[in-house]
């Protein structure tokens, strides 16, 4: 007998984690191995049951799907990310396929379409949307390059300063913030101050604008600027 796909479902919302789950147990060749709530708890679980396939969210508290998904394929390498996301504007889509993910498809994709992407994705394909599809199509016979904002503004951010970017921006204290990477607070503080050097942004409201700019965390978050 064939070995199922094993899967991880990644998603900070429980009604879309239980639908998704429910769907894919339909499929006899799927099985879903897991469930986290936030990148973080993604990347761990992503290490100790080493899934074949992620189906991942983009908008996570904790820690984006961006990072989450540079921190899997860095661990996991015979991982494949498969991005499930309702955002699905350009500059997403091609921070991910620069990061390595092996597809996009938008919330809105039936089953059929979201099974079909998984047996893609574990056989070492691409899958995207059909709207992504003729979008990247129309791109590429322009020749234009990918234009995610770090690419734009030249700015190549460490793994711990995006987590800490992000923490930031979703209004965390520096406390909070050391208590959730494991360092110290003074560390948190080099930190913050790297990460306006580096970005040339000098108020923790402007790094927020940033976060937001970058899709590392959504516009509609709740944050409170400290």
């Amino acid at each position: 007998m064939k070995k199922p796909i094993t899967v991880m479902l990644a998603d900070d919302h429980t009604v879309v984690r239980e639908g998704l789950r429910m769907v894919l147990e339909t499929k006899k060749d799927i099985r879903v191995i897991a469930e986290a709530r936030n990148g973080r708890e993604a990347v761990e679980l992503a290490k100790k049951l080493r899934p074949d396939v992620v189906v991942m969210d983009i908008a996570m508290p904790l820690l984006n799907g961006f990072e989450a998904a540079v921190q899997i394929m860095k661990a996991v390498t015979a991982t494949k990310i498969l991005v499930l996301s309702a955002h699905s504007d350009d500059e997403y889509i091609d921070r991910m396929i620069a990061i390595g993910a092996s597809g996009f498809l938008i919330k809105q994709s039936s089953a059929e379409v979201l099974s079909k992407a998984i047996q893609e994705v574990k056989n070492g394909n691409t899958f995207f949307s059909a709207d992504i599809t003729k979008r990247l199509e129309k791109k590429n016979k322009q020749s234009l390059g990918r234009n995610g904002i770090f690419k734009k503004k030249n700015v190549r951010l460490s793994s711990r300063e995006a987590e800490a970017l992000q923490l930031i921006a979703e209004g965390k204290a520096n406390k909070e913030i050391a208590a959730e990477l494991g360092i110290s607070i003074k560390t948190v503080e080099k930190h913050r101050q790297h990460l306006m050097e580096k970005l040339n942004i000098h108020d923790t409201a402007g790094l927020t604008r940033y976060a937001i700019s970058a899709g590392i965390i959504e516009s509609s978050v709740q944050i409170t600027i400290r």
